[in-house]
This record gives structure tokens, C-alpha cells and sequence, in this order.
């Protein structure tokens, strides 16, 4: 699929990876392109779903959501099932960010947005472990965020 991808392609990409707010002249300019040419790769780039979305980034702080919590949770069984079972429940929470199935220790990782770690407790007790399948948890209360949600590097 990368191979589809031209040098304006990837400017473009890059652009709108920085600042997706950047207007389509403003694009069309930094990568040396027409207006209509850049709007037409952009569109072709959504379609073909190298751009999956543009939203805003929004300051956890600022809605009381500062405290990151990364959760590994391990299954009572690895079957299809299990996992389909899991990751459609977990599918409906909406203070997870993240989901991923993951080789190891664990069985998925969990990123989570709280307010505090009483809140977390709550969520904690309340619905993660009551998930079909969880076997066991284990919490990480991120001190610092050193990277995060970085832009890829292609």
C-alpha cells in the first residue's frame, strides 16, 4: 500500500500530520502543488484510507482527565472466542482509549484517561474486571509522559 504513495503524497501527509487544520491552500503551497491537485490527493488519500480521520487533540488536564493509566490484562482462556468476547465488551467503555492484543505476559493492553487514582479504583473494581474472560490485571500509573501519540515517521 506505501508503494502507492508519490513524494507529494507524502508531503502532504506529513503536513496535514503536523496540523490537520492547515487550509488546502496552505498545503498546496508547501508541497509545491496546485490547489486543485492537492485537493484532489487529499481526497484520494482519505478514500483510500491513508488519512483515517482529522480531529482535535485535546489537553487531558484540561478536562480532568490527566491521569494515565496503562492496564495489562490477561485472559482465562486464548481462544477466539474469548478474545471476541472481550474486545466487543471492551469496545463499549469509553474511558479506554487504547486496545491492543498483544504476544507475552499479557493478553491486551489498556490505555485509560482518568481523573485520579480513586476514579480509576472505581472504573477498576466496578467494569474492568468484570470484563468477559479477565483473569487477572495489572496496573501502571504513568508518572511522566515522555512521548506520547508521536507523529509517525515515514
Amino acid at each position: 500500500m506505501v508503494e502507492k504513495l508519490d513524494a507529494v503524497d507524502r508531503r502532504i501527509l506529513q503536513h496535514l500530520q503536523r496540523d490537520g487544520r492547515m487550509t488546502n491552500a496552505d498545503v498546496a503551497a508547501a508541497v509545491h502543488v496546485s490547489p486543485a491537485t492537492c485537493h484532489r490527493r487529499t481526497q484520494r488519500l482519505f478514500e483510500d484510507g491513508y488519512i483515517r480521520s482529522v480531529r482535535a487533540e485535546i489537553a487531558p488536564a484540561k478536562v480532568d482527565r490527566g491521569t494515565l493509566v496503562i492496564v495489562g490484562v490477561v485472559l482465562d482462556r486464548s481462544t477466539p472466542e474469548s478474545f471476541g468476547d472481550f474486545e466487543k465488551a471492551i469496545r463499549k467503555l469509553p474511558f479506554v482509549l487504547d486496545c491492543h492484543l498483544v504476544a507475552g505476559d499479557f493478553d491486551f493492553f489498556l490505555k485509560i484517561r482518568v481523573s485520579d487514582i480513586a476514579d480509576f479504583n472505581e472504573l477498576h473494581g466496578h467494569q474492568l474486571i468484570a470484563l468477559p474472560g479477565v483473569r487477572q490485571t495489572r496496573t501502571f500509573f504513568v508518572m511522566k509522559e515522555v512521548i506520547d501519540n508521536a507523529l509517525l515517521d515515514f
